[in-house]
């Protein structure tokens, strides 16, 4: 497919992220919570089959540090997730009508450009499709080809959504990166022995001196 896509990534308020880590980072949590997101928006930049990252937040502690990566920012109407998700869409669409459109969860700091790439060249050959999370349970990326309709069905069990939707499930080895986003402690262990960005890196060796 000769067309790049466009990538949505949503960003919520940062005193709303990372709650579930506040016990492990502390103070830290909102340096964790950006850190996390300019590594995802980093490695979307550089993979070679993106064209450009949509950011929608409506959090300036964040859309600062993202647009100086070169994500085009967007503001977040603040009515949950998917709408944010389909808000960013429609700013992509606008710039890039014949791209196809992709969600991807800002939690991802051990993102690989190359495994991303797998991924979408994989997303492409489908009308919709979808990359679960490691635990088979959410959802990571979702994705539709040009001019189709995009619907997200992110949050809780959004596997069985995005089945439930008819969209394509990718099972694919050697993406293990664009599938371990980054809940809680352990999930950020995994994505340590995967190799975290360097933004996410810097903020863990203070987490965790060790």
């Amino acid at each position: 497919m000769s067309n790049r896509w466009s990538l949505v990534i949503p960003v919520k308020t940062l005193v709303a992220a990372k709650t579930r880590m506040a016990a492990a980072a502390g103070p830290h949590r909102t340096r964790l919570a950006v850190a996390v997101a300019c590594d995802t928006v980093s490695a979307a930049l550089e993979c070679a089959a993106v064209a450009r990252v949509v950011v929608v937040t409506a959090d300036p502690c964040a859309a600062g540090p993202l647009a100086a990566l070169g994500a085009d920012v967007v503001h977040d109407p603040d009515r949950g997730l998917n709408t944010a998700l389909r808000t960013g869409a429609a700013h992509a669409v606008r710039l890039a009508p014949g791209d196809p459109v992709g969600a991807l969860q800002a939690d991802l700091p051990a993102l690989r450009p190359a495994e991303l790439a797998v991924a979408l060249a994989a997303a492409a050959e489908f009308d919709q499709a979808f990359v679960p999370d490691a635990l088979d349970v959410g959802t990571t990326f979702y994705g539709v080809r040009p001019g189709l309709p995009f619907t997200p069905r992110f949050g809780g069990e959004s596997r069985a959504k995005h089945l439930a939707g008819g969209a394509k499930e990718l099972c694919l080895d050697g993406i293990d990166s664009v599938r371990r986003d980054v809940d809680t402690p352990d999930d950020l262990r995994a994505a340590v022995r995967l190799g975290l960005g360097r933004h996410t890196a810097a903020v863990v060796a203070e987490l965790w001196p060790s």
